[in-house]
């Protein structure tokens, strides 16, 4: 008979999450030359994590006002009041009734509690989700109770996106199918539908009666313009479709570790989006009870002072002009060292990250041999290259392609990365 000691004897240790377990490694790793392009957060030209300006003087006006209009009480289920106007301002272009918002523990909390909601009350039982998507996606609605599956999106002997093919799938697909899409800078591609192909996008799903979970993790940062990184949902909106946005801080105001986020539900009108309000907090009330304070006062005193918020329009705009100076920088130091392959992909991508094409096999020869810390899918954080280090990961990449190439292994990178069991 089992007894209380024996409670635990039947668990095996847990698989390291790439992402992070890249992370340990690299920092783990002594070598002067070593190199993190796994993690998804930007740094500085000097390697840096960076506290952006802006949310060190929002600290401070928070902290001034702390004790006396701002106090440390519980947040509503629904997060901070004043947050959901100012957050459908920036993700929609203006607030809107018909909108349901609530704040969340940043895009993860978002997508998880979207997808118990819909698995719930709309009884949803799959989504697809692009091929690749973040992996993080798959676990998230696998444990809100969805099936996962892939539509077509990565073409991986052009390195592009499979526009006619993702648009098949849309219109072979049951109606009332639900789509997972990422509203720019898609992770891990960094391969973007153009305006065009987001209007056929949209009038598809609008006949179909998809419904959409729209992923906005990097508005402002892909582009450079918070204005442009949004007209893809602004489309949807002006469509009248009724969809779910979810909203993340993480990247583009760098509170990583605050994990402040916005869940938006656009119904057809007022009334209904008082009733979706009111059944997700249902969801979120046994979860985590309610969210916390301190991301969201920032995110509120940034979007709500007129100064500060043309103050972070600036910072990120310099953020974004960094990865895509690097982006150049990788891509014609490949070319011009001759390294066999294409490499025009690299520029043609858009946000943090670039999915390089190499194979895991090269991938693990970046970081045994050169001690480049990357995931072994190929994707690379542009975020962790600058102009003191991309010459070194340019040699380390052209000595892994030539030598695979050379042994008659690997393919030159013409293809894109296989996707590990990682």
């Amino acid at each position: 008979m089992a007894t209380n000691k024996d409670l635990f004897s039947h668990l095996r240790m847990a698989p390291v999450d790439p992402i992070l377990g890249t992370a340990l490694a690299y920092k783990a790793d002594t070598n002067p030359n070593k190199v993190n392009l796994g993690i998804g957060a930007y740094r500085t030209e000097d390697g840096k994590p960076l506290v952006l300006p802006i949310v060190m003087k929002a600290e401070k006006e928070v902290l001034a006002m702390t004790g006396s209009s701002i106090d440390k009480e519980y947040a509503p289920v629904d997060g901070v009041p004043g947050l959901p106007e100012l957050t459908q301002r920036l993700i929609f272009g203006s607030a809107n009734k018909r909108i349901a918002s609530t704040q969340t523990l940043s895009g993860t909390g978002s997508l998880r509690v979207v997808g118990e909601f819909i698995k719930t009350f709309l009884k949803k039982d799959k989504i697809y989700c692009s091929d690749p998507t973040w992996d993080n996606h798959h676990a998230i609605f696998n444990k809100s109770g969805l099936a996962t599956e892939k539509y077509p999106y990565w073409d991986a002997a052009k390195k592009s996106f499979r526009f006619n093919d993702f648009l098949s799938h849309l219109r072979s697909s049951d109606e009332g199918s639900v789509y997972l899409m990422h509203a720019c800078a898609h992770n891990p591609t960094g391969v973007d539908p153009n305006m065009d192909q987001w209007k056929e996008v949209t009038e598809v799903c609008q006949k179909k009666n998809h419904l959409l979970i729209v992923d906005s993790a990097y508005q402002g940062y892909a582009s450079g313009s918070l204005e442009y990184d949004r007209k893809a949902i602004e489309m949807m909106i002006a469509s009248g479709m009724q969809l779910f946005v979810c909203q993340s801080f993480a990247k583009n105001l760098g509170l990583y570790g605050e994990r402040i986020g916005m869940l938006h539900a656009v119904c057809k009108d007022e009334q209904t989006a008082k009733i979706v309000l009111s059944q997700l907090k249902m969801v979120i009330r046994p979860m985590y009870s309610s969210p916390p304070v301190h991301g969201a006062l920032l995110v509120k005193q940034v979007l709500g002072n007129e100064e500060n918020f043309q103050q972070w329009t600036q910072e990120l705009k310099d953020m974004a002009d960094r990865i895509l100076e690097v982006r150049k920088l990788l891509r014609f130091g490949l070319e011009e060292k001759g390294t066999p392959g294409t490499w025009n992909h690299i520029t043609d991508q858009i946000g943090m990250f670039s999915f390089t094409g190499l194979s895991p096999e090269q991938c693990t020869k970046m970081i045994e041999e050169h001690h480049i810390y990357m995931l072994k899918t190929g994707r690379i954080s542009l975020a962790g290259l600058n102009k003191g280090n991309v010459r070194y990961v340019v040699d380390a990449i052209d000595a892994v392609v030539r030598l695979s190439t050379s042994a008659g292994t690997v393919e030159a990178p013409n293809s894109s990365p296989r996707l590990c069991c990682l």
